[in-house]
């Protein structure tokens, strides 16, 4: 579940675009349009590119990248830089609730590697699928146990407090014994709040769509977590202070668990992108 569209429509000056409107870096895999990548946050074709090879996640243990799920896969980022490793995932399973980018990725890059699939995860999101009839939160289309990788980044700073207590049993469910889950997360001290009832567990930043970023309780998100079964063995905090915290999620049982540590990050300013379209319609041609 990507972040939002920002203002402007028009590749920058010095990015090419094809034909089918990707912008290409020579010899390379096709790089999702300019309008995707607005999407999802990074405009510069370099940041989809991996041209050193080098593992996109760094210290993973043996096996980990076997079979990788990509929970909010988006415009093929960190897909197109995993098919550019040196060792390739055997696997790669990617899901997204936008459904032109979910395509945009079956056209171009599920052809230069058929180990990798993408797939629309069709419920309701008030930006990227708007059909109010489509469930809230959906079954992962993946087996138990099977994920060795699990990505959900920024994710679960786009998901209500239901869809993440779902969605995180749905991760217990589908990581393997040794799996990994490496997610990113806005966290807030609920206890600075006494109007908070037990019950409400999530700060939202916009009226019209919860979704836009969403704040979680850290010892709320604890608990959670044992209770599905998990822990989190990694934490590294954001550089700015009440930005994404990246927290790597193992079973119990598998590695050792570490405390969600103070945010002594410097305060700063990154406020989510502005829409300038429809985004649901991007990628869509009988929408747009």
């Amino acid at each position: 579940m990507p972040s939002w569209s920002r203002k402007g429509l028009w590749p920058r000056r010095g990015e090419a675009t094809s034909k089918a409107g990707a912008s290409s870096l020579p010899g390379e895999l096709p790089v999702p349009p300019f309008e995707m990548r607005q999407l999802v946050g990074p405009t510069d074709p370099a940041m989809f590119d991996n041209p050193s090879g080098a593992p996109v996640f760094s210290g993973m243990p043996d096996g980990a990248y076997d079979n990788v799920f990509d929970f909010g896969s988006g415009c093929g980022r960190l897909a197109r830089q995993m098919m550019q490793q040196s060792a390739v995932p055997a696997k790669y399973r990617g899901i997204d609730l936008h459904e032109g980018m979910v395509r945009w990725c079956q056209e171009n890059l599920t052809p230069a590697n058929p180990d990798f699939t993408f797939a629309h995860h069709n419920v309701f999101n008030p930006g990227f699928n708007p059909d109010p009839s489509l469930p809230r939160f959906a079954p992962f289309p993946i087996e138990d146990g099977a994920a060795t990788l699990m990505i959900a980044w920024s994710v679960f700073t786009h998901t209500t407090q239901r869809q993440t207590e779902h969605y995180l049993k749905e991760a217990a469910r589908v990581l393997n014994d040794c799996g990994i889950l490496i997610s990113t997360w806005f966290l807030f001290e609920k206890r600075n709040f006494p109007m908070m009832q037990d019950f409400q567990n999530a700060l939202y930043i916009n009226e019209f769509d919860p979704t836009n970023a969403t704040i979680f309780d850290r010892t709320w998100l604890i608990d959670l977590l044992s209770n599905s079964g998990l822990q989190v063995t990694l934490a590294r905090p954001p550089g700015i202070r009440g930005f994404q915290w990246e927290l790597h999620i193992r079973k119990k049982g598998h590695g050792a668990p570490v405390e969600i540590g103070e945010d002594l990050a410097p305060y700063g300013k990154k406020p989510p992108p502005v829409v300038a379209q429809d985004p649901s319609k991007i990628g869509i041609p009988d929408r747009e």
